[in-house]
């Protein structure tokens, strides 16, 4: 099976950084076992996630963050075949900064939800291009 990649959206539902640190926690070790990469972009009022790696493993992750009551309106935007990695060095590189993407009022008014594919794939070039420290895992 090929590589595969995902771009999805959620509203946090409880956001704290006790909260963000088990996600991170569980998504690193779940990538790690399932030959997932990515990178995720967070703030209080949203997730932004990239998930790249063999398909199957892609669509069960999305299909259990879909489950997972952490997330609201999960939204995907991006769910395609990709000839390569562009996160291979992280099981899930984390930015939290995020002050390059929507603004929260941009957010309130459902920016992530009308987003196009090319507009949130830039977003995780440019954190790409930016970020070239390895992953502590």
């Amino acid at each position: 099976m090929g590589l595969f990649r995902a771009i999805y959206s959620s509203r946090p539902f409880g956001f704290d950084a006790g909260m963000l640190n088990g996600i991170l926690m569980d998504a690193r070790r779940a990538n790690l076992r399932n030959d997932i990469t990515g990178a995720l972009i967070c703030r209080a009022d949203i997730y932004l996630q990239w998930l790249e790696g063999p398909e199957a493993e892609v669509r069960n992750t999305l299909a259990r963050i879909a489950r997972d009551d952490r997330h609201v309106d999960v939204t995907t935007h991006v769910m395609e075949p990709a000839t390569e990695r562009l996160f291979a060095h992280w099981a899930m590189l984390h930015d939290p900064a995020a002050t390059w993407i929507w603004s929260r009022d941009e957010v309130a008014a459902n920016a992530a939800e009308h987003a196009t594919a090319q507009e949130v794939t830039a977003f995780f070039t440019q954190l790409r291009t930016v970020s070239d420290a390895p992953d502590p895992e």
